[in-house]
Parts: structure tokens; sequence; C-alpha cells
């Protein structure tokens, strides 16, 4: 199968591993007839483009919540939107809210009311961009090292920052939600700085888009039961949301996307 044009063949494996193929460099170097240097070069610039996971020989499809943040801000825009406008309505006039790093709080973060004299706290590079062209809004940004598959800083800079906080509302990035395993993340770091920010948080609200109703996260950030509401998707499965309510939760849907 020879695709002379270097574009053409990267966007071929890229679209195999976007349907959760993995590949090696051996078959692919096989398939296109160019040497393997020259599929190691494509996997290299699909890598660095947050498209695949080298391995050695090969790589390896992204798994949902390990994309990094410049990957995840362009996803299903319209579906996180639904559920930013259904967050912004929780908002009272005059909180200080915190908007941890996640692509749904960047919807958010484009979604926030207007003349409510907001005070907003985030470890997002992103969403502290969109805050900063608000003139109506207060930022605080959480400094430290930047995570880039987070998409913001979660070291121990960052936690010691949260802990002199007083928080009215925060919303929480999720990885995975489920009434066993509770709110959980990819990352051991990210976990532990969601505890500290839960823990400085009067009010605490998850967004989970539908895939993170089924997915799996390693590093468990909090019970549902900790969670004053989780918001979902308008044709989120009722099943898994009766799961939730019983484990402690109120369950919002957000409206269909525009």
């Amino acid at each position: 199968m020879p695709v002379d044009l270097p574009l053409a063949r990267r966007d071929l494996i890229a679209d195999r591993l976007a349907r959760g193929q993995a590949v090696t460099a051996a078959a692919l170097a096989t398939e296109f007839d160019v040497s393997e240097d020259a599929i190691r070069r494509d996997l290299r610039a699909l890598a660095a483009e947050g498209r695949c996971r080298r391995v050695y020989g090969g790589a390896l499809p992204l798994a949902p919540g390990s994309k990094p943040m410049v990957v995840r801000i362009d996803e299903a825009r319209d579906r996180k939107a639904a559920l930013a406008r259904k967050a912004a309505a929780t908002i009272q006039p005059g909180e200080f809210v915190f908007l941890d790093a996640a692509s749904t709080n960047v919807a958010l973060a484009e979604a926030l009311p207007e003349d409510h004299e907001l005070t907003i706290a985030t470890n997002s590079i992103d969403i502290a961009a969109t805050v900063l062209r608000r003139s109506d809004l207060r930022l605080i940004m959480v400094g430290g090292t930047v995570d880039p598959a987070v998409g913001g800083c979660v070291d121990a800079a960052a936690v010691q920052a949260i802990a002199g906080m007083n928080i009215d509302r925060c919303f929480l990035g999720t990885c995975a939600v489920s009434p066993a395993g509770g709110v959980a993340a990819i990352h051991h770091a990210d976990a532990l700085f969601k505890r500290a920010v839960l823990s400085a948080s009067q009010t605490c609200i998850a967004l989970a888009t539908s895939e993170k109703l089924k997915a799996k996260a390693p590093h468990r950030v909090a019970p549902i039961s900790d969670f004053d509401q989780v918001i979902v998707e308008f044709d989120a499965p009722e099943a898994a949301l009766d799961s939730l309510r019983s484990a402690g939760t109120a369950v919002v849907k957000a409206d269909r996307p525009a």
C-alpha cells in the first residue's frame, strides 16, 4: 500500500490510532513501503501532537483521560458547552469560584455569568487566559510547575496555595465517575490536588460527559457523596444516574447541545 506523501501517510496512521488500534513500525513500514525510520519519524510527530503514546517498536492509542489538554480542549465542544451552561447557572453573585484544570471547565470559563462580581481562581493556563479577557472578573492564578497532561499546576506548591483559600464553589474535573469508585483521576498528583480543592470548598460540583460514567481511573479523589452535584449530559443513561443518586449526590442533566 504505497503512500508517497508523508502527511497523507501520517493522517492514515493517526486515524488508526484514533480508532483505538496499536501500531508497530515494522508492520507500517511494510504496509506503506517505506523505511522504519520514516515511520518512526511519523510516530514521533504524532506523539508530539498528543495523538499517541510511543512505545518500543511502535505506538499505542491514548486513553481518553490521558490525552493532553491541548488535544482534549477541542473535543466535543458542543457537549461540554451544554454542561458548562448548566453549571454556570448554579453560581451565585459575589462567590469565590474555583475552576479546576479540565477541558469542560474551559467551556465553563467562557459561560461565566456577567454582573456577578465573581472572583475566579484556577490552576489552568487555558482557563486563566479566558478569564483574563473579562474585565468584570477578578482572577487568582494558582501557580507551580505546569503538567502538560493535566493542563495546569498540581504540584506541592499548588496544593499549598489551595490550603490558604476559602472557596465558595468549586468545579472539579473528572476522569472517571462511578458509585463505587467515586470521582477518580488518571494522574496521582492531580488526584491529590483535587482533594485539596474539595477540602477548601463549601460546595463542590463535578461535570461529567457520558464517557466518564463508563471510564476507570486509578486514583480516587473522593466518594460521590462528597459532591453536592454531578452535572451530566442530557442523554446520560438513567440506570447510571440512579446509581449515582443512590450513592449520595444530586444529579442534574444538562440541556441538549445547541
